[in-house]
């Protein structure tokens, strides 16, 4: 399969177990067909707008971790007090390798995690809120965890935003004051190489406790 094809294997998982196993079987070859062959810079333009909220001592979790790319450009910036989970065994253990991570988690988001409250200053999460992947339920989850002022950090495609439920998740708990909304980017393009037509927001969403 070629890397958009592998995109759409991943997506059209049916459960949580078929789409652990597909990243498993992806894993050996995930960075080289994303970083290498179509060019992706969601890792680094996220972290680039959570350098603007937290400082480099915070303690940050990285939900999603896959193989390591956002600890790899966290880690570049500055940041050491970083932790991470994924469902997929298989790509833990590549980011298990980079050696930048005090702790590796497998856990499934959208299920409870097993933290306890307020662990982390800030947590950050890349390609993992999207189509057949973390459900909008997790946000819940993340904000127990996360520190009251800390930050919660990821992109969204617009398209999946307005057809999901996300949106109303999102707004909902806005509104009931779990938190509030920081920023939103510009529209930017995560796989300029493999798809330029496909773009997304970074959304920052400070936590109120």
């Amino acid at each position: 399969m070629n890397v958009h094809e592998k995109v759409q294997w991943v997506y059209q998982s049916k459960n949580n177990q078929d789409l652990a196993e597909r990243y498993d079987a992806w894993s050996a070859e995930y960075e080289h067909d994303l970083e290498d062959l179509s060019g992706y810079v969601g890792p680094q333009r996220t972290v680039e707008v959570l350098t603007q909220y937290l400082p480099y001592t915070a303690k940050i979790l990285d939900a999603g971790v896959g193989t390591g790319l956002v600890g790899k450009a966290l880690h570049a910036q500055g940041f050491t007090h970083l932790e991470g989970i994924d469902l997929s065994e298989g790509m833990l253990k590549k980011a298990a390798e980079k050696g930048i991570y005090q702790a590796l988690y497998r856990r499934v988001m959208g299920d409870p995690l097993g933290f306890l409250d307020n662990s982390y200053d800030g947590i950050i999460s890349v390609g993992v809120f999207t189509y057949g992947h973390a459900p909008s339920k997790t946000f819940e989850e993340l904000i127990r965890i996360t520190k009251p002022d800390g930050y919660i950090i990821f992109p969204l495609r617009p398209e999946f935003y307005e057809s999901s439920d996300f949106k109303a998740k999102m707004l909902d708990l806005e509104v009931s004051g779990k938190w509030q909304l920081v920023s939103q980017s510009n529209k930017i393009q995560p796989l300029p190489q493999l798809s330029p037509e496909l773009d997304y927001q970074i959304w920052v969403y400070q936590v109120n406790k």
